[in-house]
């Protein structure tokens, strides 16, 4: 049975709520749709905003052949068989890649030479960076385009678009509990209503804790899980780090999101006390990156024993923060002269640079804070 949200699920422009800054008069994508622009490009947003709909209004508009698929579980083959398909009246093949961060280089190079030649046109729908996630080479030839979390305005638009009778204080805590994720909001809902027959905050409260609903990368448990699995590193406690990591693994998250964390733990709660933690877990990224799933579960297993064994030490992040509180305390305060630059005779003239020692230890720190001390 199709899900409520594909089947409100707009069909042309007009209807699309949200992405003004895309969409509105004017703007770049509704230039395309409007010109009927053949380019391949990336959707860039967090969950729930219109992506996958955006997508499939720009095909349409293009009398396209639209083929979808996620990159979670699609490789090589699938898109051989969509190359292999015979055009139908010449139209533009266009290929939506859900989550395409989740392609590995490898299958990412055997897009591209498709990519080049226009044989198909690509756009890619992405919650991470695609900076860091798509390789520079197929980056080049897609334009991105950011999508904004929707407004609580544009939520109640698109709640009332279900059909669905809500009252104030149910509508409030769906807006509030989905995020901006519209999609979140309508499979709540949706599911609220089938299990209890009406909708309030009751049974809203009650449909979340159900089986029904998955894991989801925005929700409670996304936030609670990757809580636990932090601090269980810190605490030293690789079994539950382990634990907490299979938990989210195994639900789904993305292993990529995962070493990032790691990557940040490593300095954060680590630092001094083991500096070769940053390498591992920058090694432990790059595995992930280029391996991908099943097997880089192994590194992170690797990973997250090794960093949860090490010792810690927070003194550089907390140095940074207190450096930083004085920055907004003070603001730019004037630089001593003899650390200077003196790039010009006047400038010399002027006494920038003068007296300046490389080896010396009187403080470098402006005169109204020189004799802080960040790093204990």
């Amino acid at each position: 049975m199709e899900p409520l949200a594909a089947k409100i699920r707009p069909k042309d422009l007009k209807y699309f709520v949200g992405q003004e800054h895309l969409v509105g008069k004017d703007k770049p994508l509704a230039v395309a749709i409007a010109q009927k622009n053949l380019f391949s490009f990336i959707l860039w947003g967090p969950p729930g905003v219109g992506k996958t709909t955006l997508a499939k209004i720009y095909a349409n508009s293009l009398k396209a052949d639209f083929f979808e698929l996620s990159a979670v579980s699609a490789g090589k083959a699938d898109i051989k068989k969509i190359l292999a398909e015979k055009e139908n009246n010449n139209n533009p093949k266009i290929l939506f890649l859900d989550e395409i961060h989740r392609f590995n280089k490898a299958q990412q190079d055997f897009l591209l030479p498709y990519v080049e030649s226009g044989e198909l046109t690509l756009i890619g729908a992405t919650t991470e960076n695609p900076s860091f996630e798509v390789i520079p080479a197929l980056l080049s030839r897609m334009r991105v385009f950011v999508l904004n979390e929707l407004s609580e305005t544009e939520m109640t638009r698109i709640i009332k678009q279900t059909g669905f009778n809500l009252d104030k204080k149910a509508l409030d805590w769906i807006i509030g509990m989905a995020g901006g994720d519209a999609r979140q909001a309508i499979t709540v809902l949706e599911n609220a209503f089938d299990l209890y027959g009406k909708i309030t905050v009751e049974t809203l409260k009650e449909t979340l804790q159900s089986k029904f609903l998955r894991y989801d990368k925005k929700g409670e448990e996304h936030y609670n899980t990757i809580s636990a699995f932090i601090k269980s590193m810190r605490a030293s406690q690789p079994d539950a780090a382990l634990y907490y990591l299979m938990r989210m693994v195994d639900s789904g998250e993305d292993p990529k999101f995962i070493a990032r964390r790691m990557v940040v733990f490593a300095s954060e709660d680590i630092g001094l006390a083991q500096p070769t933690a940053l390498v591992v877990a920058n090694e432990v990224f790059r595995a992930v990156e280029t391996i991908g799933l099943p097997e880089c579960t192994i590194n992170l297993a690797h990973g997250v024993a090794y960093l949860s064994r090490a010792p810690k030490n927070r003194s550089c992040y907390d140095a940074l923060h207190a450096a930083l509180d004085d920055v907004k305390k003070y603001g730019n305060l004037p630089i001593p002269m003899n650390i200077l630059n003196a790039p010009t005779k006047l400038m010399k003239d002027l006494g920038y640079g003068e007296g300046y020692e490389k080896y010396t230890t009187e403080s470098f720190l402006p005169e109204k804070i020189k004799n802080k001390k960040y790093l204990k």
